[in-house]
């Protein structure tokens, strides 16, 4: 029997097939196999159907609901209905011990246009294991998931079908002094499903005469075979072949894909009616439909200027945006496994933002995201104080099938499916119920998510953040920045230790828990108060058509507004105030005027009242 690397499940399946009367094979039934026999690629009830005639079954008799009996030809078919017929019409004459009784002629099978009936397919199923023949029979029921329903549930024809199976299993004849007998494998049925929980447990549980085969997702070995074996029709940049570095690249890229995958892949090599691509830009169209990956678009004079540009966001946390910029770096060389390793299926980064409220933690992702990705939405953000419920995972990776909304899928999941290049941020993730971190350790430790409809999600191009205010209402601003840090650490190390019981997650973040300063520096706060000075321009140049908004001393008008901020604030305790004195007053201000089209091209001018933060508006 086969004997390599890529077909072990089938070693087992042709070993169990040889001693046992049923057979469950179910996972990767819709996926592709080699087939040892006709050295072809096939789908996998073929392929057990070859492995089947090839130990020695003289029939392998195939049957599903919608296409019927397949596999053998009519006037086999044929004949194993009339051994049925036959043999409960001589049971049904003898029950009746002489009494007159017509049983009419032995009907016929219907010819191939006509679907035979589950109750006539299993009558020649439980006849021919019960009774077996000389010759031997392999059935299989194909799609058998569709045979029952609710195993909690059944129809009584259901119900009967179970029964006629189970007897069937149960009642075949036994040997164990005909050496015939014992050496070859005796009738058998085959049921093919996607899941083995789609069967009822009565028919396999606690039954040694069934087995279950699990054909499990491909493997290196076979995606190293699939590439060995069509590595010429393939249609590439640069070929890579066995031996060389790249052609084990080229594998390890392949990594969760089934073969059916594999086999799509190559035709869309060859159907693009551009230049060829190299094996990874290829990847990256299929996988997301683009070919080229954000991450390929870093270069080292761009990331040389990181600091620089997260900076022009975040005033006043230096340390923090540091700690991004090491991130990044280290994944674009690689050190980590990341930019340049396609063996990485991990995320990119994963970082854990603690601090204050209002010092720039959301902030920073955004920036983050906007020099990744180019656009600040590819920041995902998800409210963890919402999903403090027990049950609250579901909303993330959506609910199991039977359930309400499982046809929705998952926020996470759904997120990252239509947006794979983003920065995940998972605001105040202390308020999460402690299943939603058990979600998260899957994530940091494989990289990849299984949602409710069975679809496995990759987070491999994400960016993790975290962040949180533990502590923040505790710890006293300061002086010492040493100190305010050290204060931070420790009570996010006591939180995921003594109250969520979750060390392991701190494991998996490891060093890149970030403690975010207080802001309490003027220069900084005045800073971000020019910096949210922008999108207020912006919004009055596209609303009113103003040309400008000046000051007759913009520096002088916000330090007036920085000295009102609450220094535990922070950059939210800055704009608080600017919505104060500065906002509301100009919300009235153009409520009042009458002719708004008047300030077309005209510069709008803030007057200060004294050193009081009092401001009145003109129009020049």
């Amino acid at each position: 029997m086969v004997n390599n690397r890529e077909n072990r499940w089938l070693e087992h399946f042709a070993r169990q097939a040889a001693i046992r009367r049923a057979l469950i094979v179910h996972g990767e039934i819709h996926d592709l196999r080699y087939c040892p026999h006709t050295q072809q690629y096939r789908c996998v009830s073929e392929v057990l159907v070859n492995t089947l005639k090839t130990m020695g079954f003289d029939h392998v008799v195939v049957w599903d609901r919608f296409s019927g009996v397949q596999g053998v030809s009519e006037s086999v078919w044929q004949r194993l209905m009339r051994n049925t017929v036959t043999a409960l019409q001589s049971r049904n004459h003898s029950a009746l011990q002489g009494e007159a009784y017509d049983v009419g002629d032995t009907p016929t099978m219907p010819p191939r246009t006509t679907v035979p009936q589950a109750d006539d397919f299993l009558a020649v199923v439980y006849h021919h294991l019960v009774h077996p023949p000389p010759e031997r029979y392999a059935f299989v029921i194909d799609w058998s998931q569709y045979l029952f329903g609710n195993a909690n549930a059944l129809s009584e024809q259901e119900r009967q079908w179970l029964l006629i199976i189970s007897k069937a299993i149960r009642n075949a004849p036994i040997s164990v002094a005909d050496m015939d007998l014992l050496t070859r494998p005796a009738n058998l049925i085959v049921l093919l499903c996607s899941q083995i929980g789609a069967l009822p447990p009565a028919l396999y549980m606690g039954n040694p005469a069934v087995a279950d085969v699990l054909v499990p997702p491909p493997g290196r070995p076979e995606r190293e075979g699939f590439l060995q074996r069509t590595l010429d029709a393939w249609r590439l940049k640069s070929l890579p072949r066995p031996g060389e570095v790249k052609f084990s690249q080229f594998v390890d890229s392949l990594e969760g894909m089934t073969i059916r995958d594999l086999h799509q892949l190559l035709k869309l090599s060859r159907v693009d009616s551009s230049e060829p691509l190299s094996f990874e830009h290829l990847i990256n169209l299929y996988k997301y439909g683009q070919k080229e990956s954000p991450w390929e678009d870093l270069s080292r004079g761009r990331l040389a200027t990181i600091r620089e540009e997260l900076k022009k966001r975040v005033k006043g946390q230096d340390e923090a945006v540091e700690k991004v910029a090491s991130v990044i770096i280290r994944a674009y060389t690689g050190l980590s496994g990341l930019q340049h390793s396609i063996k990485q299926k991990t995320p990119k980064g994963v970082l854990f933002f603690v601090g204050p409220t209002g010092v720039g933690k959301t902030e920073l992702a955004k920036a983050l995201a906007q020099f990744l990705f180019g656009d600040e939405d590819a920041c995902i953000r998800f409210d963890m104080s919402e999903f403090n419920h027990e049950h609250s995972d579901q909303r993330l990776v959506g609910a199991p099938p039977g359930y309400v909304g499982y046809e929705e899928g998952g926020q996470l999941t759904n997120a990252v499916k239509k947006r794979p290049f983003s920065v995940l941020l998972f605001d105040e993730i202390e308020k999460a119920h402690v299943r939603i971190l058990d979600k998260f350790l899957q994530i940091l430790e494989d990289g990849r998510l299984t949602d409710g409809k069975g679809e496995t999600v990759s987070f491999a191009e994400t960016v993790i953040i975290f962040t949180s205010n533990i502590g923040a209402s505790e710890i006293v601003c300061q002086s010492d920045p040493e100190a305010i840090r050290q204060q931070f650490l420790d009570k996010v190390r006591h939180h995921f230790i003594h109250v969520a019981q979750r060390p392991e997650l701190l494991n998996r973040i490891g060093d890149n828990v970030v403690p975010f300063q207080f802001i309490t520096n003027e220069e900084f706060l005045v800073a971000i108060a020019q910096a949210k000075l922008q999108p207020i321009r912006e919004r009055l140049r596209e609303k009113y058509r103003f040309k400008d908004l000046v000051f007759d001393n913009e520096t002088k008008a916000l330090r007036t507004i920085v000295a009102q901020v609450d220094r535990q604030m922070g950059g939210r305790g800055v704009l608080n105030q600017l919505v104060k004195y500065l906002l509301d007053p100009l919300a009235l201000f153009l409520f009042e005027e009458d002719e708004p089209a008047a300030y077309v091209g005209r510069t709008l001018v803030v007057h200060q009242a004294g050193n009081e933060p009092k401001f009145f508006f003109e129009v020049l």
